[in-house]
């Protein structure tokens, strides 16, 4: 293209990636500083364009640099802006790379402009050089990765021996992080994965079984049961041929973002499955799903129009919908009837001066608690939170025991870990923690992680001296045990002051234990601590010794990809803050192990490997 051509083209592509606003939350930071730097190259380009200057050919080959440079940007500005919320989060490391690819591409088009050619003023100059200086530090910048949020990822997706609501704790604070909360929110987010499913044609296998299992789990959490991403009808053959035929929203029930088969209306508008919002009722709700206001009425009437649409559209587009399963028999349905009904009465019983009437009356709860949010709700109205923390005192080690599982699965929901915190139950849980039963322990673990969601709480825990018995349970706990102390743990060590505490309370020689003890299975779990630790100078000290040196080595050479690639993190953390134990690594002949996962390793390893890379070539 001509001289003008070129520069409009840039005007249009910048002022295209600018239109975008809103980005996912994970990016959200990195967003707003391209468009910044985006902004501040616009003066630029508006003077080429009203003084026209002939480009010489440095000047034209810099200037289209500089377009490939923007259209990358629109393209990653635009992925962050509509992309999968999930997908974005599991790749943060990777989806880093490229903005820090796209700095490197204005960089280098930036650098060496021929301004004097180009009859640019000296403000916009300054402005530009301003920009392209900000531009080489950025390319420089050590990594901002979340670690609270890849932890929690590593967490769930690691998790293969069933739910427990401790890790339906960590499932929530996910799906606030990433704004995956409502319906709209995961419908949105189910289209997202599907058009990413059709852009990998099949690629990247895992990582879709991954993002899959992902979504799922939080439709679980919101109570939506479709759990087909792929889709919400059966694919037949000629469906399967056309993966780009998308399904109009308005088929799709807001609850289970399924295709209805029997849409009907309800007070509020809005049309849902029958068989979809009768569920949603029958629990007890009395809400629109979709718009949250109280209903009305109960009555449901049958959309008509819409059906015969969706019948409409499924014959042209020679779709067959599912057949759905006949409504299994609800056999219990009666028993957890009467069981809410008796709630306010077992409330009473564990305020009960009889210790049998206690125990019975704290073992119903317990199972209660756990079964349904509403159960839960009609637990802490009757004043079940005040009664279970007088309770937590009991000498019997079964009440005990039974009394901090209920209070952990109460705690699943925000309002009462505040009310759990208020009643004084954080000392006493941690009482249970060092003396309880084995079961106790570990659930008093998972409770302490489920309180410290709260960030105040993390303050509050670690100088009741809750941190010391974790330690003591990581080292000497169950499987069982030594996970919920360690996910506990590395919660608490997001806290600056706690960090300390695990140090002199010995969580060094604990985590050195984990790691050696192959059958755990906690090595990542134990390095993820480790690398919060080495962010605190006075637990540098302790940590970064030759032997833990020589043990991060032996995991990047032999270790799991993700051994490997979290052995690297904390030895970069380490190298940088001392570069002899740095130099100490490399006398094991690192350096070949550092090229390779640095061409192979996962997106994150690359990063860390070839930042170890640059850094030992500071050490010579």
């Amino acid at each position: 293209m001509d001289d003008e051509d070129l520069v409009e083209d840039l005007l249009v592509t910048v002022n295209s990636a600018r239109a975008f606003v809103e980005f996912r939350r994970t990016q959200r930071k990195e967003c707003a500083n391209l468009l910044r730097w985006l902004e501040l190259v616009l003066p630029l380009l508006e003077e080429l364009r009203d003084s026209a200057p002939p480009l010489t050919e440095d000047a034209y080959h810099r200037l289209a640099l500089l377009g490939r440079a923007f259209s990358a940007a629109r393209r990653l500005l635009r992925s962050c802006h509509d992309g999968s919320k999930i997908y974005l989060a599991l790749e943060s490391e990777a989806v880093q790379g490229r903005f820090r690819a796209v700095y490197e591409k204005m960089n280098s088009a930036l650098d060496g402009m021929p301004y004097s050619e180009l009859a640019i003023s000296d403000e916009v100059k300054e402005q530009v050089e301003l920009m392209n200086a900000q531009l080489t530090r950025c390319k420089k910048r050590a990594d901002t990765q979340d670690i609270e949020l890849s932890m929690d990822l590593m967490v769930i997706l690691d998790n293969k021996e069933g739910e427990r609501n401790a890790d339906r704790a960590i499932l929530e604070r996910l799906a606030k992080k990433l704004e995956l909360q409502t319906l709209a929110d995961l419908r949105a987010e189910t289209m997202a994965i599907k058009k990413l499913i059709s852009e990998r044609n099949g690629q990247s296998g895992d990582s879709t079984k991954q993002i899959i299992e992902l979504l799922n789990k939080f439709k679980e959490v919101a109570g939506v049961d479709e759990k087909n991403v792929l889709g919400e009808v059966s694919v037949t053959k000629s469906l399967d041929k056309c993966p780009s035929l998308m399904i109009p929203n308005d088929f799709l029930c807001p609850i289970t973002l399924a295709i209805m088969r029997d849409p009907v209306i309800v007070a509020t508008g809005q049309t849902y499955e029958r068989r979809s919002i009768q569920k949603w009722l029958d629990s007890g709700e009395r809400t629109c799903p979709k718009t949250r206001q109280r209903l009305s009425h109960m009555s449901l009437a049958p959309n008509y129009a819409l059906k015969n649409l969706i019948l409409e559209w499924c014959d042209k587009n020679k779709v067959e919908l599912q057949k759905r399963e006949p409504e299994p028999v609800a056999e219990q349905d009666d028993e957890h009837q009467r069981g809410a009904e008796d709630i306010p009465s077992l409330v009473e019983g564990m305020s009960s001066i009889h210790l049998d009437v206690q125990r019975k009356a704290v073992k119903r709860i317990r199972m209660l608690s756990k079964e349904c949010p509403e159960n839960r709700t009609l637990i802490a109205d009757s004043g079940g939170i005040p009664a279970l923390i007088g309770l937590l005192a009991c000498p019997d080690k079964k009440v005990q025991e039974n009394t901090v599982t209920s209070l952990l699965n109460l705690s699943i929901d925000e309002s009462n870990k505040r009310h759990i915190t208020k009643g004084g139950a954080l000392p006493l849980i941690i009482e249970i923690l060092r003396n309880g039963s084995a079961e106790a322990q570990e659930n008093s673990a998972a409770t302490l992680f489920s309180l410290s969601m709260i960030d105040e709480n993390k303050l509050t825990i670690g100088r009741l001296g809750g941190i010391a018995p974790l330690v003591e349970l990581l080292q000497n706990g169950s499987i069982r045990g030594k996970k919920d102390a360690a996910t506990a743990i590395f919660n608490l060590v997001l806290n600056q002051q706690n960090k300390v505490r695990a140090t002199q309370a010995g969580i060094v020689p604990a985590l050195l234990k984990i790691i050696d003890d192959k059958a755990l299975n906690m090595v990542d779990e134990a390095l993820s601590i480790f690398l919060l630790l080495s962010s605190n100078a006075a637990c540098c000290g302790e940590i970064g010794t030759t032997p833990f040196i020589e043990k991060l080595v032996r995991l990047i050479k032999d270790g799991t990809p993700k051994n490997k690639e979290c052995a690297l993190s904390v030895l970069l953390e380490l190298g940088s803050k001392n570069k002899p134990l740095l130099v100490h690594a490399l006398r094991f002949g690192l350096h070949e192990d550092l090229s390779k996962i640095a061409k192979n390793g996962t997106s994150r390893a690359q990063r860390k490997a070839t930042s170890l890379i640059q850094l030992a070539r500071k050490c010579y």
